[in-house]
């Protein structure tokens, strides 16, 4: 991880608590692989709001949640809630990708109640289309969108796989709304990873002060490099690919 440019000064190791895992089945025809949580009573399931350091979290000026560590446990779905809580109060902005892992939760209504909640605050929501339905009771990308802005929420994406992504927010003075189309590929490989990528394009742009158009473009082109290897992040451009790319 630190390779990666991970800054990892605030691990802890515990050595009377076990590290929490996943199996993810080898896929490479674009199917959903079969995937095996290992993650309760782990680690960090054992993460509280006490375990926040907080002139350190807001040492940063963007954070990106989303529902999978709250999903762990209570103490972390708390800890989670604190850190948004306090990055938003410290005049940061915050992200949020729903990340539905339904076999993590206890049942499908906490799941909903839990990940709404959490939306409500970020200034950014990054739903799938299906997540959206489920979360919202709406249909639409468009009504989707509504729910979280009448929520709070300064920008809502829908991601809608190979047909793009529906956007709708407002920015400082610009207000805007619209479909992004998707970029296509050849074939789909592994889907795992994509809704990240997305959520890098999105955070990445809108950080770099680029317009929501732009920063939509980039999301949809990284999912779509993400769908056309094998793993997580292994689609992930560097600084130079997005350049070359014009992203």
């Amino acid at each position: 991880m630190q390779r990666e440019g991970i800054d990892c000064s605030h691990v802890v190791c515990d050595p009377a608590q076990r590290t929490g895992f996943q199996f993810k089945g080898r896929v490479s025809d674009g199917s959903d692989p079969p995937v095996e949580y290992h993650r309760k009573a782990s680690a960090a399931s054992q993460m509280t709001v006490a375990d926040v350091d907080v002139p350190w979290l807001q040492s940063a000026r963007h954070l990106h949640a989303t529902g999978v560590f709250a999903a762990i446990s209570d103490s972390c779905r708390e800890a989670a809630l604190a850190t948004m809580t306090l990055m938003r109060e410290a005049g940061r902005t915050v992200s949020f990708d729903p990340n539905l892992r339904p076999t993590l939760w206890a049942t499908p209504e906490l799941m909903r109640d839990s990940i709404n909640r959490m939306a409500a605050h970020a200034h950014w929501v990054l739903p799938g289309l299906e997540e959206g339905r489920f979360l919202t009771g709406e249909q639409t990308p468009e009504d989707i969108a509504r729910f979280y802005r009448e929520r709070g929420a300064q920008l809502v994406v829908v991601k809608l796989g190979a047909d793009g992504a529906y956007y709708d927010g407002e920015l400082g003075s610009d207000a805007v709304s619209g479909y992004a189309p998707g970029f296509p590929v050849e074939k789909v490989i592994d889907t795992v990873g994509a809704g990240d990528g997305f959520a890098v394009g999105i955070v990445s742009a809108l950080l770099e002060g680029l317009p929501l158009t732009q920063a939509v473009r980039r999301a949809a082109w990284i999912g779509a490099r993400a769908v056309q290897v094998l793993g997580d992040t292994e689609g992930l451009p560097t600084r130079a690919q997005l350049n070359e790319a014009g992203m």
